[in-house]
């Protein structure tokens, strides 16, 4: 759609080599979950000649270790505890409900970014850089932070070819509102015919509104603590608070239907909230809860310190003696190797 859409506004002209327009359409790293390119941005990759480069595809290699990693050990592990909650939810507290809406929220999170890494480091092995699709977006103090920072391309596409031309932010106050409904809400449909993806996008654009319309949704753009190993206290409370509002989003995104979502929040914001989880409602998770917080607690460390790259460990290691790099790489894949399950586990984001 972009392509033609373009080509309509005369900000490209027509491919006229078949072959480099079926790539373009076709290549298959980004085929199945995006990242969404743009034929600017990838037909020029395309047309020029390519040679091997050593130092992009060790490059490409790592971002594929660092989404392996993502995927088999921290989205396929999390869909154990968030399908086992969420798939009865009536059995358990609201303590425990609001535990598998964060797996779920690590989940996505670990499934969506680590196809991304897995492609565009596939993608750099044949000399093809393709558009950033994650930028660390749990580590977001505002909810139009996390927007430029999740689905990047998706969010970019709907911006410049949906928001844009209805106006985008100029105009009245009504225009800015029923634009911001409407960019949010064709976002949810564009996951699926469900009403719980409709709610999910409304929910998100009433997060966006008053960061909107009071001229805040770019206070935040550079990453958090730039150039600090820790946050200051207030980003550290407005992370939280960020990451609180997405997980509940998240509910209706995985909720069966809207009354399954609604019994779901009812349980959260009730009294059983204040329990404390038992090791036994997780009785039936391949991993034990404790493993499960350390692979957790290890995954965050690792994109804290890698947060200002353009993926967890792109520098990470590069400064090292060589044994002792490749022992980290080894780390990652014996928790690989030890963590991933053996059944199948399908990315999310095929069915959309």
């Amino acid at each position: 759609m972009s392509y033609v859409i373009d080509v309509y506004n005369n900000k490209i002209t027509a491919e006229r080599n078949f072959v480099d327009y079926a790539v373009f359409v076709s290549f298959f790293p980004l085929l199945v979950a995006g990242p969404i390119e743009r034929a600017t941005h990838l037909l020029p990759q395309i047309k020029r000649k390519r040679v091997f480069n050593y130092n992009q595809a060790v490059d490409g290699l790592r971002q594929i270790l660092w989404g392996l990693f993502k995927k088999v050990v921290i989205a396929d592990n999390c869909a154990d505890y968030a399908n086992l909650i969420f798939n009865n939810s009536s059995h358990y507290p609201g303590s425990v409900l609001l535990l598998g809406a964060i797996f779920f929220a690590f989940q996505i999170y670990g499934d969506f970014s680590g196809y991304s890494d897995i492609a565009l480091g596939t993608a750099r092995l044949f000399g093809i850089e393709l558009l950033r699709n994650f930028s660390f977006p749990y580590f977001s103090r505002d909810i139009a932070e996390f927007w430029r920072r999740w689905h990047i391309s998706l969010s970019s596409w709907f911006r410049d070819y949906l928001y844009i031309p209805l106006g985008g932010s100029k105009g009245g106050t009504w225009k800015k509102i029923r634009n911001t409904f409407i960019i949010f809400i064709v976002s949810g449909f564009w996951h699926g015919a469900n009403w719980t993806f409709i709610a999910w996008g409304a929910l998100n654009a009433i997060y966006f509104l008053p960061l909107m319309l009071t001229n805040r949704n770019r206070n935040n753009m550079e990453i958090v603590a730039q150039g600090r190993i820790l946050p200051a206290p207030q980003e550290l409370i407005s992370m939280i608070i960020t990451f609180g509002l997405t997980v509940l989003a998240w509910v209706f995104f995985r909720a069966e239907n809207m009354e399954h979502a609604l019994s779901y929040f009812s349980g959260i914001f009730s009294l059983s909230l204040l329990t404390v989880p038992k090791g036994s409602d997780f009785i039936s998770t391949a991993i034990a809860p404790a493993p499960m917080f350390c692979l957790l607690a290890f995954f965050n460390i690792i994109e804290w310190i890698g947060r200002a790259q353009p993926y967890a460990i792109a520098n990470i290691g590069t400064g090292w003696h060589r044994l002792l790099r490749w022992a980290f790489y080894s780390f990652i894949i014996v928790l690989m190797g030890v963590y991933m399950k053996t059944d199948e586990s399908p990315f999310i984001y095929f069915q959309f």
